[in-house]
């Protein structure tokens, strides 16, 4: 039982952590903010406005000593939601408990041996999903593949890699499709390990034991549930007939779950209380497809970062369950049902089909590159948008039964969400850097880390194991930002497929309120004598771009040009590309809470180029009260989630381009609310 936490500082995060584990709570699952993803450190240009907000900073083994302070780690089961830079967080995690060892006067390999938990180290949902890659597919790959070389003998106990399917479904995929990827990333991971030949072919069963799986539980309980027996059945074939494993205990499915935060509503968000409860029953109630781990979002999610109490509010859903129901303590439930066994043939026959044209492509790094699978998920998400505004997927609240009486538990928005502090950002700055000087201000030490990352980066450039280098680096208290540097400077860097270009959006099937739009469109461009252009940009380091990606793709639909360069910009890089572009209008999506340090950027930068009269929009998780920040520094319109009409927001373009360019409202039509 979990919650996924953390936040501001390692101080911070560590005294959180040891009041939710004297709650009840039976494991950690730890959130690290983007600069720590992505391989920055705090005083890093792409850090501004990110360090803190989604997770826990941490840019050395200091930071990560702080974390764990008080908490013992031979005897805890830790997730860590880390990906591009998983190898160096695992580093200093085996360091943090030697040092605890050695302090305690235990063995520090009886207690390395004991390490439990899980890096997610999942890179190809990063380059579809999630956005927080570094190097290409193929160095990527490499990494995993030393880090499950290592730890099959050295860590035991350890999950290298968790093939992580939530954010599939977060970006719009079937079910299908999200059993379909994150087996094909399974076979990809496993095939890679194999061909190392590192371990023997009678031992690969160990291999396989560590492999564990995240997945995504969504609102419609049949299917997800059934989904859920799909993945156990396919994988015990799978691991049965590709790779020869016999012991039945080690093909078992073992996964962690949280549920589906892409439903989670912005209106009436007390809604998400009976959905999060539903999605999670998805998840236990099949005891022969039954979560190992489950951790719940907050009900205001949609609104903005959980506070302590709602975080408790979720982990008390799950000891309900557990210890009020009798729902554990019975055989599997469905064993026998009709429906359930054609719906999970259905699943599994798809998903073969699906798996199978990946790997005719030549797998999931080839379909990476290529572009099919990004593209497959933008327009599954287009679809799902179609539907909702459509009225054919229903989301009370939102669509449907959208009457409310006022709601108590939001009627302060600023306290029913946690803030981080603004000093948080500058306090992490100047550690770091403190902690670079205090270490270069000794020669000895300097000496020590300029050999760790030398050696890191002769490593990287042969078929050795990086884990050892790695773990020389945490002992040699490089940063976190030196050590992806030293990585970048031999593989690369890499930028993913958008998807945007080959999805299919609504095409020739629009409905009148689009064709509307159209029209809006055709006519403000024969005024100006010109093609409407719309850049949408992501600055700082937040990779969840499903929400661009899905305004590029309607405005293209809407007939606008469209400028999207993808993730991992900085607003500099925005308003280089407006100007150059000749853009008429610019979109900002953050959705890391980074909105109030880089969007007045993006209208500074504009201003220095003379273009102060370029509208700027904002999208994302946005309290009221910055919205109403952003509007008086000349924001030219809001959205947040509760505008889910995305025509709506296409002739709220239109109006605002018109406002800009001094011409008149159309004659007789009303102007449409974003």
């Amino acid at each position: 039982m979990r919650t996924y936490a953390g936040h501001s500082s390692a101080a911070a995060s560590n005294a959180l952590y040891r009041r939710n584990l004297a709650k009840g709570q039976t494991g950690l699952s730890v959130a690290f903010d983007l600069p720590t993803q992505t391989g920055y450190d705090p005083d890093h240009v792409l850090s501004r406005g990110e360090v803190g907000k989604v997770g826990v900073p941490i840019s050395h083994i200091g930071d990560m000593r702080q974390l764990f302070a008080e908490i013992p780690l031979g005897e805890m089961n830790t997730s860590m939601t880390i990906n591009a830079t998983a190898m160096y967080m695992l580093a200093m995690y085996q360091v943090a408990a030697e040092e605890q060892a050695e302090t305690a006067g235990e063995p520090v390999e009886e207690i390395v041996q004991r390490l439990a938990g899980t890096t997610q180290n999942d890179i190809i949902k990063e380059y579809l999903s999630r956005g927080t890659y570094v190097f290409p597919p193929g160095p990527s790959m490499r990494l995993i593949t030393d880090m499950v070389n290592y730890t099959v003998e050295a860590i035991p106990k350890w999950n290298p890699t968790n093939i992580c399917s939530y954010h599939l479904q977060e970006a719009g995929a079937t079910p299908v499709q999200e059993i379909a990827y994150a087996m094909s990333t399974a076979i990809a991971v496993l095939d890679e390990v194999r061909a190392s030949g590192v371990v023997p072919p009678e031992e690969f069963g160990k291999v396989v034991a560590r492999i564990s799986f995240f997945v995504n539980a969504g609102v419609r309980f049949v299917e997800e549930m059934c989904k859920m027996r799909a993945f156990v059945e396919l994988w015990d074939e799978l691991t049965r007939d590709r790779y020869g494993v016999t012991e039945a205990k080690q093909r078992r499915f073992r996964y962690g779950v949280q549920v589906n935060s892409l439903g989670l509503t912005e209106a009436q968000p007390e809604n998400n209380v009976q959905r999060i409860l539903i999605e999670m029953l998805a998840v236990t109630m099949s005891k022969d497809a039954r979560a190992r781990a489950v951790q719940l979002p907050a009900w205001n999610e949609a609104l903005g970062l959980p506070r302590p109490w709602d975080q408790q509010w979720s982990l008390r859903m799950q000891q309900v369950l557990a210890y009020e129901t009798d729902l554990l303590e019975y055989d599997d439930l469905f064993t026998g049902s009709t429906v359930v066994e054609a719906k999970v043939a259905e699943l599994v026959a798809g998903a073969k089909a699906e798996i199978d044209r990946i790997q005719e492509m030549g797998g999931a790094v080839p379909a990476v590159e290529s572009g099919y699978m990004k593209s497959a998920l933008v327009a599954s998400h287009a679809l799902r948008r179609q539907r909702i505004e459509a009225g054919e997927d229903i989301i009370v609240g939102v669509n449907k039964y959208e009457t409310t009486e006022p709601n108590p538990l939001t009627a302060d928005l600023d306290t029913a969400i946690q803030t981080v502090d603004a000093g948080v950002e500058a306090a992490a700055v100047e550690a770091v850097r403190a902690w670079r000087e205090q270490r270069d201000g000794d020669p000895a030490k300097q000496e020590r880390a300029r050999a760790a990352l030398s050696r890191l980066q002769e490593a990287a450039g042969t078929d050795e194991n990086l884990m050892e280098a790695s773990l020389e680096c945490a002992r040699a208290e490089v940063t976190v930002g030196e050590w992806a540097q030293a990585l970048r400077d031999v593989f690369g860097e890499f930028r993913a497929p958008t998807g945007v270009s080959g999805s299919v959006g609504v095409g020739d099937g629009a409905d009148a309120s689009l064709t509307a739009v159209r029209e809006r469109v055709r006519a403000t461009e024969a005024e100006l004598g010109e093609r409407l252009r719309v850049l949408v940009g992501k600055p700082g380091l937040d990779g969840h771009s499903n929400g661009a990606e899905q305004i590029a793709v309607r405005a293209r639909d809407a007939g606008f040009e469209v400028v999207y360069q993808g993730i991992r910009l900085t607003p500099d890089q925005i308003v280089s590309a407006a100007v150059a572009e000749d853009v008429h209008l610019v979109g900002v999506s953050i959705l890391s809470g980074s909105h109030m340090e880089l969007v007045p950027d993006v209208i500074s930068g504009l201003a220095d180029q003379g273009a102060d009269d370029l509208p700027v929009i904002v999208g994302g998780i946005i309290p009221e009260s910055d919205a109403a920040r952003l509007t008086e520094m000349g924001v030219a319109a809001v959205f947040t989630p509760k505008d889910f009409g995305l025509n709506d927001i296409m002739s709220r373009f239109v109006e605002i381009i018109r406002a800009s360019r001094g011409l008149p409202a159309e004659v007789g039509e009303a102007v449409t609310a974003g």
